[in-house]
């Protein structure tokens, strides 16, 4: 039985997902369809890559993963499928793939997508799911589509680092609005080197120990841990650091923006002694 995750920036209040889980039962009726989030926020890529990264590793080899989120981004006349760690994953042509994957995949095809006077996410969708329901039946890549494709690509932010500081941006707020930020336990404990250590944000705020989970501190308390993704989070117990801090998930216009030093509340510093 094929397994699909479906990820999308559509929401729940509308009747496209289900639409979209019609037409991919229509094209095989035995997969299993799985749903990771229909909650992305529109354009926020970096939120995107973070959960379908970390919730693609989790599944079977052969899964098919299809992520809409920006999909209108430009026309669209073709959507991409990869393989990718034994899995495929279908997305817009506009930068997800790579920030996912962190390279080109070696095998990607541009699927062509029907063009219609109007062009909705469903027209889109059909074509997908057509060429989607061949690889189920086991089509190869190059039967779906064209392997000559010049992608976008765009690749995740890293860390910067110096001797004795690293700095790293906020890439996700979940529902409890806990921070994640952009830094790797294994990045961390690298240019660490056994050394003390103080996480700073909004300037003044600091956190000097790494917790185990949100119940090592007192109820109210701000922590600092690595988490299930193994990304350096900041959180309080019982509390939103988020909406308490005024802390924003990171934006590429912010390096330009002085106004209210928005710069400050979407990035963390850790400095070693």
């Amino acid at each position: 039985m094929p397994i699909i995750t479906l990820t999308t920036d559509i929401g729940q209040n509308d009747y496209i997902v289900g639409a979209i889980k019609g037409q991919l039962l229509t094209a095989d009726p035995s997969c299993n369809i799985v749903d990771i989030t229909h909650c992305l926020s529109p354009f926020n890529y970096l939120q995107a890559a973070y959960i379908c990264g970390n919730a693609y590793k989790y599944y079977p080899a052969g899964t098919i993963h299809i992520l809409l989120v920006n999909l209108f981004d430009t026309h669209p006349d073709h959507m991409l499928v990869a393989s990718h760690n034994n899995q495929y994953i279908a997305c817009p042509d506009n930068g997800i793939l790579t920030l996912i994957t962190g390279a080109k995949p070696a095998d990607i095809v541009a699927v062509p997508i029907e063009q219609q006077s109007s062009m909705g996410v469903l027209q889109i969708t059909q074509s997908l799911a057509a060429a989607l329901g061949l690889l189920m039946k086991g089509a190869a890549l190059p039967q779906i589509g064209d392997p000559r494709v010049k992608m976008e690509e765009k690749y995740p932010l890293r860390a910067t680092v110096g001797p004795d500081w690293m700095e790293g941006q906020i890439i996700f707020i979940d529902n409890f609005e806990n921070v994640v930020v952009n830094i790797t336990q294994q990045e961390f404990e690298e240019q660490r080197k056994g050394r003390k250590f103080k996480i700073v944000f909004t300037r003044n705020e600091m956190i000097d120990t790494l917790s185990r989970n949100y119940a090592s501190v007192a109820a109210g308390e701000k922590l600092a841990w690595f988490n299930s993704a193994g990304y350096l989070e900041i959180a309080i117990n019982k509390g939103n650091v988020a909406g308490l801090f005024g802390l924003q998930g990171f934006s590429e216009t912010a390096k330009h923006a002085t106004l209210h030093n928005k710069w400050f509340y979407q990035t963390v510093r850790i400095f070693f002694e």
